[in-house]
């Protein structure tokens, strides 16, 4: 496994423009919009808009689809500057590359998915993004899932989510060594609510697992 220089952080399920801020000011490298509405993080297009709007350069915007209506996704594009998609669902390799920009592919680990398929499968996603999803569990719920079934050697980038939190995320790193983390529920006061402090400690466990690394 190629080292990396530094674990990237992308924190999902922003709903309000300050909390958007907030992340990219504590060191995030991506924030993550939540457009399948059964979630308590769902945002409409008019919040959408303004979170990305407060946001200062450089921070990646991603949009969360789950067996989106490809239409709806368009609807959603054309209004609001997305740098990369994330399916969460069932969706196949043909329907991820569609719209003609960059992806990842959430794994659903809670379903005991087979990350060595998933590579074989999506090999035009940039990276593979390992959720406690799928079976009984949905995403966002906090709960984790067994790192030990992540393999050592990987064809493609890793990012772990599920169950992330400012007390566990530094072991998560110094164990799975992924290319980046993902954290929603982790590190909220309500759902869709994050906590500037468990943000800030959230970033410093993962400065701690890079320095320890």
């Amino acid at each position: 496994m190629t080292p990396i220089s530094r674990t990237r952080v992308k924190i999902c399920g922003i709903t309000r423009p300050d909390d958007g801020v907030t992340a990219a000011r504590l060191g995030a490298d991506a924030i993550g919009l939540v457009f399948y509405p059964p979630s308590p993080r769902f945002v409409n297009l008019d919040a959408a808009r303004q979170i990305v709007a407060a946001l200062p350069p450089f921070i990646t915007v991603v949009g969360l689809f789950m067996n989106a209506d490809p239409a709806a996704v368009r609807a959603i594009l054309a209004q609001v500057p997305l740098h990369l998609l994330q399916f969460h669902g069932d969706e196949e390799p043909d329907d991820c590359t569609a719209f003609n920009l960059p992806y990842i592919k959430a794994v659903p680990m809670g379903a005991n998915a087979d990350i060595r398929d998933y590579e074989r499968r999506f090999t035009t996603a940039t990276g593979l993004l390992l959720d406690s999803h799928g079976g009984n569990q949905p995403g966002g719920s906090g709960q984790g899932f067994d790192w030990t079934r992540i393999p050592t050697e990987r064809n493609q980038p890793l990012i772990l989510a599920g169950g992330l939190h400012p007390g566990n995320v530094t072991a998560a790193i110094q164990q799975v060594q992924p290319y980046a983390v993902d954290v929603s529920s982790g590190v909220e006061s309500a759902k869709g609510i994050k906590d500037a402090e468990r943000m800030r400690a959230f970033l410093r466990g993962v400065n701690e697992g890079d320095s320890d690394a």
